[in-house]
């Protein structure tokens, strides 16, 4: 099974920094996305740390661990590499990350997520979010509270329950499946999913497109909707 992986990064309309990292390693088969907090600088460590965490893992070449437990790996040496640096700088407390990454290989998908990126997969034309978020106003539509539209323009949607960085031990959603020829699968910031609905999602990644088309579409589409965010965006697809 071949896979073929894209990814960009942008600061936005609004930022003036960008806290968002990201990894699209075909060579190591697995991408990911990470979305910094805690401030312009003690952000962007965080999320660096995550994705040169995650990278190191799937790097190792002695190491015969499956997917899963790679991703596994990658999320919870992030967290611990995170809150050794907030230990040894006082002054970075509150810092850590939103991440997804998406493992695949012989048919066989692995997606590790925590916090509000998501991981999306496009099949047939049609869309699919694969993750929930660990929001605050994701809580509140589980619970009947609020409708998925009132979320999306809700005030408290930043609100995040789950980060990597934040607690002892992370909390994490791990899925499993099996992919197809011609799906892609799209790992994002909140910078995308925040400003552009589903069908814009699709209609950016309209077949025929190289992936490097679909980013830029993606990113362009955000921007315009706003860019009120860094807007990362990281595709995979399934030759």
């Amino acid at each position: 099974m071949k896979v073929e992986y894209f990814g960009a990064s942008d600061v936005g309309l609004k930022r003036t920094n960008n806290e968002d990292a990201f990894a699209a390693r075909p060579d190591l088969g697995f991408c990911t996305v990470a979305d910094g907090m805690g401030g312009a600088a003690a952000g962007e460590i965080a999320s660096g740390i995550f994705v040169a965490t995650s990278v190191e893992v799937f790097a190792d070449q002695d190491d015969a661990a499956g997917l899963e437990e790679r991703v596994k790996r990658a999320f919870t040496l992030a967290n611990t590499r995170m809150l050794q640096h907030v230990a040894a700088n006082p002054d970075h407390a509150g810092m850590g990350c939103t991440a997804e990454i998406l493992a695949a290989r012989g048919g066989e998908v692995v997606i590790g997520h925590v916090g509000d990126s998501r991981t999306y997969r496009l099949r047939g034309g049609e869309l699919k979010q694969l993750t929930v978020d660990h929001s605050l106003v994701q809580d509140q539509v589980n619970r009947g509270i609020i409708s998925a539209q009132e979320a999306r323009t809700h005030a408290m949607r930043h609100v995040i329950l789950r980060a990597v960085g934040s607690k002892d031990h992370v909390e994490l959603d791990i899925l499993r499946g099996r992919c197809q020829p011609g799906d892609i699968f799209l790992l994002c910031s909140d910078g995308l999913s925040d400003m552009i609905d589903d069908g814009m999602i699709i209609r950016c990644m309209a077949q025929g497109l190289t992936l490097q088309d679909m980013t830029g579409r993606l990113i362009d589409a955000a921007k315009a909707a706003g860019g009120k965010d860094n807007v990362t965006v990281v595709l995979a697809r399934i030759a």
